[in-house]
């Protein structure tokens, strides 16, 4: 791996440059679209299985593949001289995320929102956004990471490390903080997200890399699909903006409130991790995705455990589509300031 923290960025085309207006623009599309066309959107909410919407999947497999082509075998063995930035993702995601998640849950739903929201409806609130803090993200961290020209292959070890946690440590720590005895872990929806969001695009990026034989011609092919990229996100966001575009406009105000802390929430992670790279002198192609991956939501996987625990019609099932909908202009804004201050680990 090679360090290009003190490079400056590459010229981004004048559609990227305006990313957040078109997301912006596809969540207004969305809602517009969900609350006009219904039929439309309930087809596509009908193609789904194991809690995975299969047209967003596609989506997002479009969406990943352009980074996976970045992914360089022969530098897996590189990421073992540069273990700070793996430990302190690790840490982020499973020593802090969770927890700080649900004081402020707690912080919010059972103090300061206390005289506005009924109790039982406070609990369930509660515990979507645990159920979201215990769920690091697996697909659209490659997204991010490609947005602020993070480290592919780092990325991908650090996505697929954290998916191995995942499978032995979601579950304890879901119980332990929401007090139940027994967490049934969807395990059809961990398996089938890995395969369509890492392994089958992984895979594809490989054999791409094996069949174009030379850094010029991936390169020329990674800058031909990656307007690909940017438009599966903006077909995403209308889409996900459209399937809940009902919910949105009949509860603006309680769909206000849970954003509140999962918006401190992610900021909040977003700096402790950023800052703690920039200390412990970590190259920003790997700080920056370091930063997201903590940050960002394993969302498939929250609606999964919220709906098989509380129902389809639950508060908890509501926070976690809230969840959804906060993140992209979330990580849109961090991924755009990590961009802004690129240069400022050139000197670590």
């Amino acid at each position: 791996m090679t360090d290009t923290a003190g490079q400056p960025p590459a010229a981004m085309a004048g559609f990227e440059r305006l990313l957040s207006l078109w997301v912006g623009l596809a969540m207004l599309g969305g809602i517009a679209l969900g609350a006009t066309t219904p039929g439309l959107f309930a087809l596509i909410a009908g193609a789904e299985i194991a809690s995975i919407n299969l047209v967003v999947a596609v989506l997002i497999w479009a969406m990943v593949y352009p980074m996976m082509l970045g992914v360089d075998p022969a530098a897996l063995g590189g990421i073992a001289r540069q273990p700070r930035g793996l430990l302190i993702t690790l840490a982020v995601n499973w020593l802090i995320k969770p927890f700080s998640m649900a004081l402020l849950a707690l912080l919010f739903f059972e103090h300061l929102f206390a005289p506005w929201i009924a109790p039982e409806d406070a609990a369930q609130y509660v515990a979507g956004l645990i159920l979201l803090g215990a769920a690091p993200c697996t697909a659209m961290v490659f997204v991010w990471s490609q947005l602020a020209r993070g480290d592919a292959t780092y990325t991908l070890v650090q996505v697929s490390v954290n998916d191995l946690i995942m499978v032995v440590a979601f579950a304890p720590i879901v119980a332990l903080l929401l007090g139940v005895t027994e967490i049934a872990v969807p395990w059809e929806t961990l398996v089938l997200a890995t395969l369509l969001y890492v392994a089958l695009p992984l895979g594809a990026g490989l054999l791409t890399r094996r069949l174009l034989r030379g850094p010029e011609r991936i390169a020329r092919v990674q800058a031909r699909v990656k307007p690909v990229s940017a438009m599966g996100l903006i077909a995403t966001v209308a889409i996900l903006f459209g399937l809940q575009g009902e919910v949105i406009l009949d509860r603006p105000l309680i769909i206000a409130l849970i954003a509140v802390p999962i918006l401190i929430q992610s900021y909040g992670i977003f700096a402790i991790a950023y800052a703690a790279a920039y200390a412990l002198k970590v190259p920003h192609r790997i700080a920056a995705p370091c930063a997201l991956i903590g940050t960002s939501n394993f969302f498939e996987l929250a609606v999964a455990v919220a709906i098989s625990l509380f129902g389809l019609h639950s508060g908890a099932a509501l926070a976690t589509v809230v969840g959804v909908l906060v993140e992209v202009p979330v990580m849109l804004s961090l991924v755009a300031f990590a961009n802004r201050t690129r240069q400022q680990f050139a000197t670590v």
